[in-house]
């Protein structure tokens, strides 16, 4: 009877037996989906999967991945945005999982990814006040105070390049005037020289992207400027604005956008400076998803991802991964390596999705 009662008893966990050392190195090489699972199996998982340590040791042994956060604003009650992540589920289905130990994201705000941070600033503030907000910890500072700015701007829209924050945005002085101040992510402070901007690109509402190291700016009136910063000159690009492109993003210096009028997404390859549409599977994708609004597209480790809320069908949002080839004729072709519809609620919408590191 002793002996039945022995062999009943589950076997001791060869993992636990290891150095702590192994331990950390084989759960580093984990997929961080996973690691929601692991910390249920003891108290001492849970303390490594949530250490900072296992992501040092994933950045060594090159085991990062890309994950999309995405801010959801509801149009009831607060319209501040609270942060999520998109992760797949154990049935293979994708999931929103609200991160809650964060704070609400401002829905004004601009939202710029680098690495495993989110830079966060504050568009209706005074100045360029803001977040930082590190996705490994799930935590969040404040970013510092300019105090060599003498002016105070209103933030509208930034970007990053080799490793600054180019912020845009404008001041009241007898007129509104434009500028643009840079945060350098590297020494996390605010370089004391402000940039002019002669130019007649409304930045109060404009979009901003990042192609072969230059600032491509664009507003609703159609207007249109570039900035390159390793030159610190400004120039125009007929070609690009030759577009009405909203809601892009770059995925290898190529520009990517949906033209809701035409129901294509397009392509302007910076290096030709000629516009070009996405063949194949993501045509058949269009034509089935064509909603009232458009996509939105944001770039994600090396693909395209796109997303939209359906007019029409309560509390769907679609999402879907694109893998960009070229064939020999350099055109663009586009592979769905999935799309599925995440039900959220109704009055709930996407203000920014994010594509991050950790």
């Amino acid at each position: 009877m002793e002996e039945k009662e022995q062999s009943s008893e589950p076997p001791p966990c060869v993992m636990t037996s290891l150095p702590e050392d192994v331990i950390l190195d084989i759960l580093a090489r984990v997929p961080r989906c996973n690691y929601p699972t692991l910390s249920l199996v003891s108290k001492h998982f849970r303390s490594l999967v949530a250490a900072s340590e296992i992501y040092a040791r994933r950045s060594l042994l090159g085991c990062t991945e890309h994950s999309l956060y995405v801010i959801l604003s509801n149009r009831r009650g607060c319209y501040d945005g609270q942060l999520y992540i998109l992760s797949r589920e154990a049935n293979g289905n994708q999931g929103l999982f609200l991160i809650p130990s964060l704070h609400s994201m401002p829905q004004f705000g601009s939202y710029v990814a680098m690495g495993s941070k989110i830079y966060v600033f504050n568009t209706v503030t005074t100045s360029p006040s803001g977040l930082i907000i590190d996705c490994i910890s799930h935590t969040a500072q404040r970013l510092p105070v300019p105090v060599p700015m003498i002016i105070k701007v209103t933030i509208t829209v930034a970007d990053i390049t080799d490793g600054r924050i180019y912020v845009i945005g404008y001041y009241w002085d007898f007129i509104y005037k434009k500028v643009m101040v840079v945060f350098n992510t590297e020494t996390q402070t605010w370089e004391p020289e402000t940039i002019k901007m002669d130019t007649e690109v409304d930045v109060r509402a404009c979009e901003c992207v990042v192609m072969a190291g230059k600032i491509y700016f664009r507003d609703r009136k159609k207007n249109s400027i570039v900035y390159e910063p390793k030159g610190s000159k400004w120039e125009t690009d007929e070609m690009v604005n030759a577009k009405e492109w909203v809601d892009a993003c770059v995925v290898d210096n190529v520009l990517y956008y949906y033209d809701n009028v035409e129901n294509k997404l397009r392509a302007y390859d910076s290096e030709k400076k000629c516009w070009g549409v996405v063949n194949g599977g993501v045509e058949e994708l269009l034509a089935k998803k064509k909603v009232y609004g458009w996509w939105k597209t944001v770039s994600y480790s090396g693909k395209l991802f796109l997303f939209n809320r359906q007019g029409n069908l309560v509390g769907v949002t679609y999402f879907a991964e694109i893998s960009l080839q070229r064939n020999q004729q350099r055109e663009i072709w586009g592979k769905v390596e999935w799309c599925d519809g995440v039900e959220i609620a109704e009055s709930v919408y996407i203000l920014k999705s994010l594509g991050v590191m950790v």
